[in-house]
């Protein structure tokens, strides 16, 4: 029988029966739960504090794990390229509408779009990779920051250059609000010519292994083709497509 370190073998045993408790327990629980005296118990998790796998919730004196065991499970996920694992995913969704396909990131109040895949139509979308537009008035923008906080709006909001784009531009916070809130509903968002005339986009976020906005992508093209009543078609086709990505990051929380 290999020989068992006793210390590491009772701090592993805490951290499983934390595990099964995200509200946490204290320590005489613990204690019952894992056969170990009080004072052992204390000592193990003063040390699992200090490297943070533990935390304690200073109001109830109860200890959850924090998410270090999950970060270091999940580096290899972390570390996966957006930019590859998208690629055949864009193009399957670019197929399926004949439109072109954007990827993007945010960087700061406004998104950049790392990715095009180009549809075979006569009248083409003037985007480049590396060009940069305001996330209030994309599609692609709107769908990240419906899935941030209300603060975090307000900081971009009142951060940003608003300016009117076209007639159909956003722009009061609190018509915004209400649009994203109806985002997050959908899971998509709609540029109806905000961001430019006789240009529709329809936008899905994509979320990372730890639940956070990473990007998005988008299907754009002219109204002419783009119509109205290809919304709602065109939102669900590229969201299923956003949820895929943010799979393939390692979101779990993705609903079907």
């Amino acid at each position: 029988m290999k020989q068992i370190v006793q210390s590491v073998d009772r701090a592993l045993s805490i951290l499983e029966a934390l595990s099964d408790h995200n509200e946490g327990l204290g320590i005489t629980e613990i204690a019952k739960g894992t056969n170990l005296h009080k004072s052992t118990v204390y000592r193990l998790l003063t040390t699992l504090i200090f490297k943070d796998y533990v935390e304690q919730d200073l109001e109830t004196n109860r200890y959850r794990l924090s998410m270090k065991l999950f970060e270091l499970g999940n580096k290899k996920i972390r570390d996966i390229d957006l930019l590859s694992i998208s690629k055949p995913y864009t193009r399957e969704l670019m197929e399926s509408v004949n439109e072109v396909v954007h990827l993007v990131i945010r960087v700061g109040n406004n998104i950049i779009y790392i990715d095009k895949v180009d549809a075979n139509n006569t009248i083409r979308m003037a985007s480049n990779i590396g060009r940069r537009s305001p996330l209030y008035c994309t599609s692609v923008g709107k769908a990240m920051m419906a899935f941030l906080s209300e603060d975090e709006v307000e900081k971009i909001w009142n951060t940003s250059e608003v300016k009117k784009q076209t007639d159909n531009t956003i722009m009061d916070l609190e018509g915004l609000k209400k649009e994203l809130k109806k985002i997050s509903q959908l899971g998509y968002a709609e540029d109806d010519e905000e961001n430019e005339l006789g240009v529709r986009c329809i936008g899905a976020p994509v979320f990372n292994y730890r639940g956070e906005v990473e990007g998005a992508i988008s299907i754009s093209g002219p109204t002419l083709r783009v119509t109205k009543e290809k919304v709602e078609e065109y939102g669900k086709k590229v969201k299923k497509y956003a949820d895929l990505i943010s799979k393939e990051l390692g979101y779990m929380n993705i609903t079907t």
